[in-house]
C-alpha cells in the first residue's frame, strides 16, 4: 500500500514537473523570459523532491527518499536536462545575461547528457562571455563536431579562435623580446 501511494506521489510529481515544463516552453516561445525561467524553476523543483540521488541528513526532516523505477529515473533525468538547458537559453535572453548562471546549468545539462550540443554552445558562449576563451575553445569545438554546419556555434568558435590566436601571439611578442636582450 504505502509502495502503491509513494508511486502515485511520484508520478503525481513528474507529471507536474512535465506541465511547467510545457508551460515555461510556451512562455519562451512568447519571449516572456523571466515567466519561462520562474515555471523552469518551478518544473527543477518537483524534480528535486523525487531526486532518489538527493540524500535526507535528517530522518523525519523533510522529503522523504523516493525508489524511482528505471523509467521513472530515466524521466526525471531528461526532464532535468530539458529543464536546465531551457533554463541556461533564457538566462542568456535576459539582459544583462547572467553568464555564470548559464555556465553552471550547462554543466548540469553536460552531467547527464555529455554530447548535448545545445550545452555544449551554452557552456562555451558563457565561457566566452566570462573571458575564460580557453574553457570556451573546448565547448565550441565540440559542439561544432557536433553539428559542424551551425552557422552560431561557428561564429563563436572564430571569435574565440581569434581572440586565442591574438593572445598568443602578443604572448609571443612579449617573450621573445625578454630573449632578445
Amino acid at each position: 500500500m504505502a509502495h502503491q501511494q509513494q508511486d502515485i506521489a511520484i508520478e503525481k510529481r513528474l507529471q507536474q514537473a512535465v506541465s511547467f515544463k510545457s508551460q515555461g516552453n510556451t512562455s519562451y516561445s512568447e519571449h516572456r523570459w523571466r515567466d519561462a525561467v520562474s515555471l523552469y524553476h518551478r518544473a527543477l523543483l518537483q524534480l528535486r523532491s523525487v531526486d532518489p540521488t538527493l540524500i535526507n541528513p535528517v530522518s523525519g526532516l523533510g522529503p522523504v527518499s523516493f525508489n524511482l523505477t528505471p523509467q521513472q529515473l530515466m524521466t526525471l533525468k531528461s526532464l532535468q536536462a530539458d529543464c536546465y538547458n531551457n533554463l541556461a537559453a533564457c538566462l542568456l535572453q535576459i539582459q544583462p545575461p547572467r553568464y555564470e548562471r548559464v555556465y553552471e546549468c550547462s554543466m548540469y545539462v553536460l552531467k547527464l547528457q555529455p554530447h548535448n550540443v545545445k550545452a555544449l554552445y551554452r557552456a562555451g558562449v558563457s565561457s566566452y562571455h566570462l573571458r575564460d576563451y580557453t574553457t570556451a575553445h573546448i565547448y565550441l569545438t565540440q559542439a561544432a563536431s557536433l553539428q559542424p554546419k551551425d552557422a552560431k556555434i561557428r561564429r563563436y568558435l572564430q571569435l574565440t579562435d581569434a581572440i586565442l590566436s591574438d593572445s598568443r601571439a602578443e604572448e609571443k611578442q612579449r617573450y621573445q623580446g625578454m630573449f632578445d636582450k
